[in-house]
């Protein structure tokens, strides 16, 4: 009578911490997984090109509008300081490659100003968005 008493008394239970690792692990697995994408901040108006290529793996996003105003990471940087910006979002996030997203009534000068200031913080692929 007593072994039959104690099975009475024993609950069913499910162990759950098998099933909370797994859960954990996958978490951990998609959040390094997912690549971020950085965009410069605000909105230019792209000029149009012809011929285009598609380019993949950028973190980097650099946006110069129409007054000339340099934009990365959502902050408005001086034309003098891109390279030293450019350098902390590398330590941050290494890329090959830079998009600059220049409005079409933005100034040459400025724009090669950006472009030389990438190279200076040691990436040598830089594109040019444009529109179709």
């Amino acid at each position: 009578m007593a072994r039959k008493h104690r099975a009475e008394e024993e609950d069913a239970a499910i162990d759950m911490t098998p099933m909370l690792d797994i859960v954990f692990i996958m978490l951990i697995f998609f959040i390094v997984t997912t690549s971020f994408v950085k965009e410069a901040g605000i909105e230019v108006n792209k000029p149009k090109a012809q011929n285009k290529s598609e380019q993949k793996k950028a973190n980097i996003f650099i946006a110069i509008n129409s007054n000339g105003e340099v934009w990365i990471d959502k902050r408005m940087v001086d034309v003098d300081l891109v390279s030293a910006e450019v350098e902390r979002l590398l330590a941050e996030q290494p890329s090959e490659v830079v998009f600059i997203q220049a409005d079409e009534e933005a100034k040459h000068g400025i724009v090669m100003e950006v472009m030389d200031q990438v190279k200076e913080a040691g990436i040598d692929r830089i594109s040019v968005a444009a529109k179709e």
